[in-house]
């Protein structure tokens, strides 16, 4: 099985000041499948987020968060996702006739693709227990002392 982490998790992996770092370094040690998948939407916001300021302990250069994707897909555990031919099929589904927040329009695509991939979404966001046919692992952070 292939694990979908949440750009959540990439980040609480990248930087060891994160508060939920000890949390996401457990996932990556203890409960990762047979591998990790990056997909567009994450690597973007992976990309994007690291390099903007007070979301990261430190924000990074550009060529610092190019550097860190490379060296996660470089992982022989990392592969990058791509669509299947029913992510839009399955995305169109979840979002129309409900009622979804504005919000949760990036949820729902990674839900989607979770889903038409048959890969289980990883998260601290609990938003995803919404969909109920998603196989999904929600990372509860561990109490600090």
């Amino acid at each position: 099985m292939t694990d979908l982490p949440d750009i959540n998790v990439w980040l609480a992996l990248v930087d060891e000041n994160h508060i939920h770092h000890a949390t996401a370094k457990r996932y990556w040690r203890d409960q990762l499948s047979d591998q990790a998948a990056f997909c567009r939407i994450t690597m973007l916001g992976l990309l994007r987020l690291s390099t903007q300021p007070r979301v990261l302990s430190r924000t990074l250069t550009h060529e610092e968060a190019w550097r860190i994707y490379r060296r996660y897909r470089d992982n022989p555990a990392v592969c990058f996702l791509a669509e299947s031919a029913s992510t839009e099929a399955q995305f169109a589904a979840l979002s129309l006739g409900s009622d979804l927040p504005h919000r949760l329009w990036t949820d729902t695509y990674l839900a989607a693709l979770a889903m038409s991939t048959d890969c289980r979404l990883v998260s601290f966001d609990s938003d995803f227990k919404r969909f109920a046919s998603l196989n999904f692992l929600h990372l509860v952070p561990v109490p600090t002392p």
